[in-house]
């Protein structure tokens, strides 16, 4: 499958062109600091220029549906992509899932979160930060683990709710929530970030996190910045952000 993208996409006009382009491309939060190494390897390759929109994928939508002039989309789901397609807002045959996200409940505390997140039960806490499900994703992930943990009503007075994960994870990074349930890119190994404590929750606690990627308008460079994200390059540095490969 990835094979046969990646040929749609060169003989689709892919490669470099010919002369030096910029793109704006719409990227989900928790993606941002993989989609920055990605466009500065990208730029030293081809010498294309990637302007990147960082946001929620719920708002990213709603701003594409109204004309956001973006050549191609980061998202952090399947489902607002696949509506896109079905509406007809996207280049044919564009649509790909580029890494499967993961939850973590994580704490800058190294004692506070434990092997098995009974934190979340015993209640060691004021605040647990999430995405806003509405808009978010992982915000929605969060939702329906709490949910299936029968915690969603019993912590819903302790929530603070994050525009985006990015804005969840700065609530707990700055000590405003004790923790939050974030993204695994954001804290685990490979992230940077080696201080706390978190769990990695049952991946079937919550839907699978796909996340997809469209190009939205037909330019050449933002084709081939989509093929740089599903080739070997663009996977090596997307699996060392901390997403599982699809």
């Amino acid at each position: 499958m990835r094979l046969l993208l990646l040929v749609f996409l060169l003989l689709s006009g892919c490669g470099q062109a010919s002369r030096a382009d910029e793109i704006h491309i719409a990227v989900a939060s928790n993606f941002a600091v993989a989609a920055r190494q990605l466009a500065r390897r990208f730029e030293m390759d081809t010498g294309h220029e990637v302007s990147l929109s960082p946001g929620s994928t719920g708002k990213q939508y709603a701003q594409i549906r109204h004309g956001a002039p973006f050549h191609a989309w980061l998202a952090a789901d399947s489902r607002r992509p696949e509506q896109l397609e079905r509406e007809g807002r996207i280049q044919p045959g564009s649509r790909f899932t580029y890494a499967r996200g993961r939850l973590v409940l994580w704490s800058p505390d190294p004692e506070l979160v434990d092997a098995r997140g009974e934190v979340l039960r015993k209640g060691d806490f004021r605040h647990l930060a999430i995405a806003n499900p509405r808009l978010a994703p992982y915000g929605l992930a969060a939702r329906q683990l709490l949910q299936k943990l029968g915690l969603w009503q019993v912590l819903a007075h302790r929530l603070v709710q994050g525009e985006n994960i990015g804005q969840a994870f700065r609530f707990v990074r700055s000590g405003n929530a004790e923790l939050g349930l974030v993204a695994a890119s954001q804290v685990l190994p490979g992230s940077g970030r080696k201080n706390g404590s978190f769990w990695v929750p049952p991946a079937d606690l919550y839907e699978p996190i796909e996340q997809q990627a469209v190009l939205l308008r037909d330019n050449e460079a933002a084709r081939a910045f989509l093929a740089f994200v599903a080739g070997d390059e663009g996977r090596a540095i997307i699996g060392a952000n901390g997403y599982q490969l699809p």
